[in-house]
């Protein structure tokens, strides 16, 4: 069988998993006590792996060079890095949630790739001069499994801020995540009971499952993106080191490295604001959530205005 068969084979079945993995993590959710889904979902996740691989490992032979080199191989890439921190993280915490969060952008990007780029853009190309480096990998695949972290993470703190939204949060102890306390105060009561303040209600996290899932949310995406932030300073270096390789220069202020910047601020701001204020709930919540639209503006966005020196296979 032709190599581009397989490969857009091995993409479309994919495809077809992550819908049926979609609706398994969410049945699960919904329905708690049926565990022969969560097997469902788990092994859908790792056979969807395992095809990305292959799909990634084919072009790799077929092409000489590790499959970096545009937009659609990054994208399939960036799916696979996605698919095994969901895998790992899930394996730690042994919970749906990473699952029913990550696995739609999942979906989303193999769409994007699959469907919406035009034919030739899926298509192999030879490197150019620039990216004729043993670089590419190195800087290439760090910078992209930093941003399936980062996703991941931001995805977190977005989901906490929908399930308390129309709440007053605040979550108060160390930036390692342990709890002093919480309190909640219901927006819809507020004007019912501004004569009274001191009937707030007060709910002691030990004692509530809803506070125990709002506790571990918020130290689950404190803890990813900590584990993301060292990859995409690791990835600005490299790539620094390869641009004064390649192009004579660390730095240009090219709109990929100017937004890697913005990207590096934000996230720096996140993890600066729970280390040393021990900033908890909704605030470090929202600066996260500023990041995941950050980080795709960074990977996608500048890209598609076909300018600067990053922009080699993306547009046509």
């Amino acid at each position: 069988m032709d190599s581009n068969i397989m490969q857009n084979t091995c993409i479309n079945i994919s495809f077809g998993l992550l819908l049926v993995t979609l609706l398994a993590y969410w049945t699960s959710i919904a329905f708690p006590r049926i565990k022969k889904i969560k097997h469902i979902s788990r092994i859908g996740v790792l056979v969807i792996n395992i095809l990305l691989a292959f799909t990634l490992a084919s072009r790799w032979q077929a092409n000489g060079y590790f499959p970096l080199s545009n937009l659609y191989e990054s994208l399939v890439f960036l799916t696979w890095c996605l698919t095994l921190v969901h895998l790992i993280l899930e394996r730690q915490t042994n919970s749906q949630v990473v699952g029913a969060i990550s696995v739609p952008i999942q979906l989303f990007i193999i769409a994007f790739a699959s469907l919406s780029l035009p034919i030739e853009m899926q298509q192999a190309s030879p490197l150019v001069p620039a990216l004729r480096s043993n670089w590419l990998m190195m800087h290439v695949t760090i910078m992209i499994l930093s941003y399936a972290f980062l996703i991941i993470g931001s995805l977190i703190s977005i989901f906490f801020l929908i399930i308390t939204f129309g709440q007053s949060i605040q979550l108060k102890g160390s930036a390692t995540g342990k709890i002093l306390s919480l309190s909640v105060i219901n927006q819809s009561n507020k004007n019912r009971k501004k004569l009274d303040k001191k009937k707030s209600t007060d709910i002691d996290i030990q004692s509530s499952p809803r506070m125990n899932l709002l506790e571990s949310l918020d130290n689950l995406s404190y803890r990813i993106i900590g584990l993301g932030f060292p990859m995409l300073t690791i990835g600005i270096i490299s790539g620094a080191v390869w641009a004064n390789e390649a192009w004579g220069s660390y730095w240009s202020w090219d709109p990929k490295e100017t937004w890697a910047l913005i990207t590096w601020l934000i996230f720096a701001s996140y993890l600066h604001s729970r280390l040393t204020q021990s900033w908890q709930g909704k605030k470090p919540a929202i600066i996260a959530s500023v990041g995941f639209f950050i980080v795709w503006i960074c990977y996608l966005g500048v890209n598609f205005l076909g300018q600067g020196l990053h922009s080699y296979g993306w547009v046509s």
